[in-house]
């Protein structure tokens, strides 16, 4: 076991789990991941806070609000339509479908409510509005180079990147 300890200037490697407040899991990596810590690798700052000064096996429980994971919903991507205009197949509450924008962004909406003939879809992430929690914990730590330092990522790994 490595005892270095997770500070700035360190690639972290954790396996994680994103849950709501009643303890439900919305995410899962169970592949370790890698992040600079303090390299501005995307990582939410309370996760990063909780972090510091562990080290390898270590397990961290971090609350995160709204405004630094997944924002307040979008009224915008909240749609209402006949349930006649939908196909068999989401005309059910919970049944998802993704939709493209004008912008090629692509979108998973969920059927959230059917009522008096009438759907309702979410395209907003589940845990919009929401305060989450992100349980962790510490794979390994070791020294950032100068290049992972400057790009937030470890090298093996490289930055996320859309599929």
């Amino acid at each position: 076991m490595s005892e270095q300890v997770i500070r700035a200037g360190k690639v972290v490697y954790i396996t994680y789990s994103v849950l709501d407040e009643h303890g439900n899991i919305f995410g899962q990596q169970d592949m370790p991941t890698g992040y600079v810590q303090g390299g501005n690798s995307g990582l939410f700052a309370s996760v990063e806070r909780a972090l510091e000064g562990k080290k390898e096996g270590d397990q961290v429980e971090a609350r995160v609000p709204p405004e630094e994971a997944f924002g307040d919903p979008d009224p915008n991507l909240i749609i209402n339509d006949d349930l006649e205009n939908l196909p068999p197949m989401l005309r059910s509450v919970g049944a998802q479908a993704e939709m493209q924008n004008d912008a090629g962004d692509v979108l998973t909406f969920r059927v959230v409510e059917i009522k008096d003939g009438m759907v309702t879809l979410d395209g907003n992430n589940p845990l919009a509005g929401k305060n989450c929690i992100v349980a962790a914990t510490v794979v390994s730590v070791r020294d950032a180079t100068a290049e992972e330092m400057k790009n937030g990522f470890p090298v093996e790994q490289g930055a996320p990147r859309i599929h």
